[in-house]
């Protein structure tokens, strides 16, 4: 069993070549303390930039705890998705645009695209961001 200090966490940042692109990959099966996590990493990308693009990679996804989320976290977190997020573009995992979708509140104008694992470069694109290796 791996110890706390070699655990890899299941919501990671992605550096960008753009400060106003919020990219992260999502692995394995989320817990609820993962999205508290997510959430936190957007509230920073949000206090910088008013508004964002968004790209999630899915690897090896195994689901998320949505139950052990609080409705007034959820409530809270699509709220400030609609103040803030542009685009969001997905790569692997579920097809979320139609669930996302419903996520933002149908006044907002959110562009939604989903890709396929072989077609990141195309999200990339879509988004209009390179991602960066990590400055250690």
């Amino acid at each position: 069993m791996p110890s706390s200090l070699t655990a890899v966490p299941n919501v990671r940042r992605i550096e960008t070549d753009r400060s106003d692109v919020f990219a992260c990959e999502i692995a394995n099966h989320v817990s609820a303390a993962d999205l508290e996590n997510l959430y936190g990493l957007l509230e920073g990308a949000y206090a910088l930039h008013p508004r964002i693009d968004v790209l999630v990679h899915f690897t090896n996804y195994e689901g998320v705890d949505w139950s052990e989320l609080s409705e007034e976290t959820k409530k809270e977190g699509q709220e400030h998705a609609n103040a803030h997020i542009r685009k969001c573009a997905s790569i692997g995992g579920p097809d979320w645009v139609s669930h996302f979708s419903g996520f933002f509140a149908p006044s907002i104008d959110v562009e939604l695209k989903r890709f396929e694992e072989n077609e990141e470069q195309e999200a990339w694109a879509w988004i209009g961001a390179t991602p960066q290796p990590l400055d250690i």
